[in-house]
């Protein structure tokens, strides 16, 4: 089959997450970056398409100038999809756009800044039928598909706590005074939105849960924390979390944790056995039985689910990590777009985030913002927003 044609809005050169998304989406073979609109202004924009070698013609000062040319084109010239990696404040209007004009999205979290904006991106998605992916990578990780499958499959039994932590300490001073575009745009709340951290990162832990257990929140007490003078979004968050189950939850959010690199890790526990992941070793996966001993397992278990099969990239012993997982939410992107071309694609290639999962994520981020301003000692945290499964 031809190679999917992706276009990339944001990222320019020197960006890290742009570079990111690029060496994903180009791994497998099945892409090439053919087309961009990459910076905040016309020159910034050109000069980095010429760096990352774009044609003249494919290189766009704006995005607007991208979105009308590439619509011009025949539809087998124009890009197949278009990946959006800009500061959170531009997510909603160019999503949008480009899903009206009939593109399929790949759009980096948090999806948008309101709920608001969520339920009527889910409109024009569901209006147009476009792919549209929401870049929560670490659910592209082979042992996070393999607990999803065993507490899906209720080898934990009924699932009682979970506790999952976000820590890093990039933010434990100032540095968006020191010229750091990320942090000056991530602690600016015209652009980042209404939460800091929590939405930062936060997003990813909420989104982790939910993947891996199913669970949906029913009642949330937040206490949020700018520790760093003069910052005005969060820094910190502690959560408790009731679940409607009646699971209770436990996450712990920061960006100024000292000595914290990027320490995401998540733990669940059922009545029958517990199991823990933690991103900074991502190959392995503790399951701990009620009645057995601990068990570790390895992308080289003869154990895994085919979800967790279809995302192992490398021979077992070969360390596997953060560029694969994103890759394989490419994949699975491709996958989808692809599945016209094909009468019966695999199924357990089908599971990336979807615009539902970005919608709830954003109303997670409300929430925790709304209760850490409250005086109440829990917030009604229930979403009533469209609950889809992964799969397309």
């Amino acid at each position: 089959m031809k190679k999917l044609r992706m276009g990339m809005v944001g990222g320019g050169a020197g960006a890290f997450i742009g570079a990111v998304h690029r060496s994903a989406a180009l791994m497998d073979g099945g892409i090439e970056f053919a087309a961009g609109a990459l910076s905040s202004t016309a020159k910034k924009s050109l000069s980095s398409g010429r760096e990352l070698g774009l044609p003249d013609d494919r290189n766009y000062g704006a995005w607007e100038d991208m979105l009308e040319r590439e619509r011009s084109l025949p539809e087998e010239e124009r890009i197949d999809f278009v990946s959006i990696v800009t500061p959170n404040h531009l997510h909603f209007p160019v999503a949008r756009a480009f899903v009206e004009a009939g593109f399929n999205v790949v759009l980096d979290k948090p999806m948008v800044h309101s709920s608001e904006q969520a339920a009527r991106l889910i409109e024009a998605v569901e209006a147009s039928g476009v792919v549209f992916a929401v870049t929560y990578p670490y659910t592209g990780y082979p042992m996070v598909k393999q607990a999803r499958h065993m507490v899906r499959r209720g080898e934990l039994g009924e699932i009682r706590k979970v506790v999952v932590e976000y820590s890093q300490d990039w933010l434990a001073t100032r540095v968006e005074e020191s010229g750091t575009k990320q942090a000056e745009w991530r602690t600016d709340p015209e652009r980042s939105g209404i939460a800091g951290a929590v939405g930062d990162v936060g997003s990813h832990a909420e989104n982790l849960v939910h993947t891996v257990t199913g669970l949906e929140m029913a009642g949330i007490c937040a206490d949020l924390t700018a520790f760093v003078p003069g910052r005005r979004l969060d820094d910190d968050a502690n959560l408790l979390v009731r679940y409607e189950n009646g699971a209770k939850g436990v996450i712990v959010i920061s960006q100024v944790a000292t000595g914290e690199e990027n320490g995401l890790s998540l733990r669940v526990y059922g009545a029958e056995g517990g199991l823990w992941w933690r991103q900074e070793e991502p190959n392995y996966l503790h399951f701990k039985p009620a009645v057995a001993p601990e068990q570790v397992l390895t992308r080289g278990s003869d154990y895994l689910c085919d979800e967790a099969r279809a995302a192992v990239r490398v021979p077992p012993g070969h360390p596997e990590g953060f560029i694969e997982a994103f890759a394989n939410l490419y994949a699975a992107v491709a996958a989808a777009i692809r599945r016209r071309e094909v009468q019966e694609p695999d199924e357990a290639l089908l599971d990336f985030p979807t615009v539902y999962d970005g919608a709830r994520g954003v109303h997670f981020i409300e929430k925790t913002v709304e209760s850490g301003r409250s005086e109440k000692k829990w917030l009604d945290a229930r979403w009533d927003g469209i609950g889809r499964s992964r799969r397309v």
